[in-house]
């Protein structure tokens, strides 16, 4: 490994905290905590427990969720207006990105393995990133956005799911309250 090249990779990584994702332009909102690396991290998180669930591969899984934007630090992030209009080579941004950074392209091998979506582990990293997008939804739903709530009404994100694990952690998402995680932690007193 050439620690350079892996020096410019975590500059160029670091970059992700700074790309907007761009279904802001159709959900009409400005949430810049919303970014490709806040986005990343809550993929690995969900892909982490999806793995466990359909027992696959996990570290195959987490490295495909962690690195599964990394692209788009050089292409920006394509909604699906943008892709119906844009060509973007992300075989090449890939290959130039990953291909020198792990012996053996192993870490290339995987991503082109994650883009071909065949493997279960594929599927669930996919899974991941789309449980990301619902869970996305229902916060903006909570704020009144009415742009994300026919997208969640539609089921639009939850139809391309592809494991039942991913399909029942949906159905949860879907009744939940966002703030169901700490209602029940709030107290006035302290320890």
């Amino acid at each position: 490994m050439k620690t350079k090249q892996l020096a410019n990779f975590f500059f160029e990584a670091g970059t992700m905290r700074k790309l907007a994702r761009s279904h802001r332009q159709v959900l009409l909102t400005d949430d810049l905590s919303d970014n490709i690396a806040s986005h990343s991290y809550r993929v690995t998180l969900i892909a982490y427990f999806l793995a466990q669930m359909e027992h696959a591969d996990t570290e195959k899984v987490l490295t495909m969720a962690i690195f599964h934007d990394m692209a788009e630090t050089r292409s920006g992030d394509q909604n699906w207006v943008n892709k119906k209009y844009v060509k973007v080579f992300d075989d090449e941004i890939t290959q130039d990105q990953l291909g020198g950074l792990t012996e053996g392209g192993k870490l290339l091998k995987i991503m082109q393995e994650y883009e071909k979506r065949e493997s279960l582990e594929a599927k669930i990293a996919k899974d991941a990133d789309l449980l990301d997008q619902i869970l996305l939804l229902k916060e903006y739903v909570n704020n009144g956005n009415k742009e994300a709530g026919v997208w969640l009404d539609d089921k639009v994100v939850q139809k391309r799911l592809h494991t039942d694990s991913a399909k029942k952690l949906s159905e949860e998402i879907y009744s939940a309250d966002v703030h169901d995680w700490w209602w029940f932690l709030w107290t006035d007193k302290r320890r």
